[in-house]
């Protein structure tokens, strides 16, 4: 503690980057730990203190059901999530891992025995482990690799994962027997993983991932190592997931094989016969679980960014009793081992996730945990309004708008959030940040998913590949037109906001509509292109090649060239916040770097806060704590609010 709370500071120059800065310029540098600030102003305790209900909000997922009984969750006690065991709906949580790492993804084995995985630092060398009823931990996995997708046979004594290493683009797929001996049963080719193990244990469902757009699927025998594709096809067509049904005779998937949206497929292995099981909706099914017996499936679809969940008998295909949810996400869907009961996690604008469970049998709807928000009166709250704007080509922009209440003729300052990806999609969760900018900034936050997100179908992500990277920073134009309609925004106080691919929106819209800009906030951002695909790990390089395009390509690098924010960064006039984690395998830190040396070396200022101890994003409570603070901080200067 004495180490987290020891602070130094010093005054360097930036000689290097740009040594022409003057005194005026230089860089005032404070480490606080693991916390490197430069520029930042200390904080005053009254922005803590406002801060402290919305940061010791806590809440909980559902990761599987527990060996022997109840639940197992993920939820945060200390400074990172661990696992817990929740015995009964509403009963305490008791830890059962105890790291400084946050503990990822887990699962429970019919063994008794718990697998997860965990990194050090956000480094995403992912390493797997079993934890036994005893209370022991046995490691799988090879320091300085890469370990993921575990899938497990259907009495859980055989285990089968991916694994990469340093400098490596390609996968490997491993075994590991009752006996506990592993060994290499497909020497892969790209970023190949494991989906499932069918029940006999003689064959591995296998996928490869190239894009989004464009997935493969095989069946690896696993004693003679015999590849064959499943459903072959000239065309692209993206997969997710997979799982043998219990006789072993078919394969579920998610498709968007003839269509714009993804649909939950079973193929037939003996036929080839395909048959759409979740029916037809201009909606993407986002995830599906078949119980053990096969008698119950269950899959989640996403309607506008809110999951709306069906209950079917798998055989007759009929319709069971549906649960009614509140309105909001839902995630991490299994059933319980008898099939009687399905779990999942729930999330809404207004309630932090938490464990619930819908008896498939009796349909009661159960909440396991009831996650504290702080102290936080959930009727006060923000509730986001969806909204659709116009954009440069007349497409129509969905976004989530959070709204203080303010007084007659008052005009709200603004925050676009931009998340990132760009395969992804922000959805109406419990989100701090929006929350806390609207009650104690009184700032609106607009939440958009703009060309390239997800959940609109294939046609929508595509719109921003290669050349066409910047149609989505033209979103933001129309964005910034559509906020000068509204009566009760203010136009003159708008900040951009985002990390990873929002981060190089971030920049990016700096480059583009500085003028119309109070200030930016970029969070490890990719700043150029082109040292970004050089620099980023072997084992992402070509999928992210696949997205923004190659810079081998002579076209696409003139293109990098144009559109890379290091090249307009002269455009920038407004202040910047930047802030990063040291181990970031994917965006190196090298990208902010750069970005921060050139912003000042323009003479902008330029707030910068690293972590040493994070890799891309912040996932310890520690530092999450002081990220907000700072952003709290620049907020109020570049709105020019008082400081409270």
């Amino acid at each position: 503690m004495n180490k987290l709370l020891a602070t130094s500071v010093a005054v360097l120059a930036l000689a290097a980057a740009a040594p022409a800065l003057s005194q005026a310029q230089a860089i005032e540098r404070r480490e606080i730990g693991n916390q490197i600030l430069e520029n930042v102003p200390v904080a005053p305790a009254s922005i803590r203190e406002g801060l402290a209900k919305y940061q010791n909000a806590r809440s909980a997922g559902f990761v599987d059901w527990a060996p022997g009984g109840g639940i197992l969750i993920s939820t945060r006690f200390g400074n990172t999530n661990q696992l817990h065991r929740v015995a009964a709906p509403g009963a305490d949580r008791s830890q059962i891992t105890f790291y400084e790492e946050p503990v990822g993804g887990a699962s429970a084995l019919p063994t008794g025995q718990i697998l997860f995985s965990k990194d050090t630092g956000g480094d995403e060398w992912f390493q797997l482990f079993l934890l036994g009823p005893d209370g022991k931990t046995i490691q799988l996995t090879e320091p300085s690799t890469r370990n993921q997708s575990p899938a497990r046979s259907q009495d859980g004594a055989t285990i089968v994962w991916a694994k990469a290493v340093k400098g490596s683009a390609d996968y490997d797929i491993l075994m590991r027997d009752a006996s506990g001996a592993t060994r290499v049963i497909y020497k892969g080719q790209g970023q190949v993983s494991p989906e499932a193990v069918s029940p006999d244990g003689k064959t591995v469902l296998l996928g490869r991932y190239f894009s989004i757009s464009e997935s493969k699927r095989w069946l690896l025998d696993v004693a003679s190592g015999k590849l064959t594709e499943l459903n072959p096809s000239k065309s692209k067509i993206s997969y997710s997931g997979g799982v043998f049904t219990p006789d072993g005779k078919s394969v579920l998937m998610l498709s968007d094989e003839g269509s714009d949206f993804t649909r939950l497929v079973q193929y037939d292995l003996a036929t080839g016969q395909k048959t759409i099981v979740s029916g037809e909706r201009p909606w993407d099914i986002e995830s599906f679980t078949l119980s053990d017996d096969g008698r119950v499936l269950a899959y989640s679809f996403n309607e506008d960014g809110y999951s709306k969940l069906v209950v079917q008998d798998f055989r007759t295909r009929r319709a069971l009793p549906q649960p009614q949810l509140p309105a909001g996400v839902v995630s991490g869907l299994a059933f319980s081992p008898d099939g009687a009961r399905l779990g999942f996690s729930l999330a809404s604008p207004t309630a932090a996730s938490d464990a619930w469970s819908w008896g498939v049998l009796d349909g009661k709807l159960e909440r396991w945990t009831a996650s504290e928000l702080g102290g936080l009166d959930p009727k006060a709250l923000a509730t986001p309004e969806l909204v659709r704007f116009p954009s440069f080509d007349k497409r129509s922009i969905p976004a989530f708008v959070y709204k203080p209440k303010l007084a007659a003729g008052q005009k709200a300052p603004v925050i676009i959030s931009i998340h990132g990806g760009p395969e992804g999609q922000s959805r109406p969760t419990f989100d701090t940040f929006s929350q806390h900018a609207v009650a104690e900034l009184g700032a609106a936050v607009i939440v958009p998913n703009v060309r390239g997100s997800t959940g609109y179908g294939k046609t929508f992500h595509s719109l921003d590949n290669a050349e066409k990277r910047e149609d989505s920073v033209k979103d933001i134009g129309a964005l910034l037109d559509w906020i000068k309609t509204q009566p009760d925004l203010d136009p003159s106080r708008v900040v951009v906001y985002g990390g990873s691919y929002g981060g190089y929106m971030s920049l990016a819209v700096m480059t583009h509509y500085s003028d119309r800009m109070a200030g930016g906030i970029e969070m490890f951002g990719i700043s150029n292109f082109v040292s970004f695909l050089q620099n980023t790990e072997a084992y992402r390089r070509d999928l992210r090649r696949a997205e923004y395009g190659d810079e081998r390509d002579p076209k696409m690098l003139k293109a990098f060239e144009t559109i890379s924010p290091m090249n307009n960064v002269q455009k920038i006039t407004k202040p910047m916040l930047v802030m990063q984690g040291w181990n970031d395998p994917r965006v190196p830190k090298s990208e902010s770097d750069q970005v921060v040396a050139k912003l000042r070396g323009q003479g902008v200022e330029t707030w910068y806060v690293q972590f040493k101890d994070e890799g891309h994003g912040f996932r310890k409570k520690v530092n999450s704590d002081r990220r907000r603070e700072v952003e709290v901080q620049f907020l109020q200067k570049v709105w020019g609010l008082p400081s409270r």
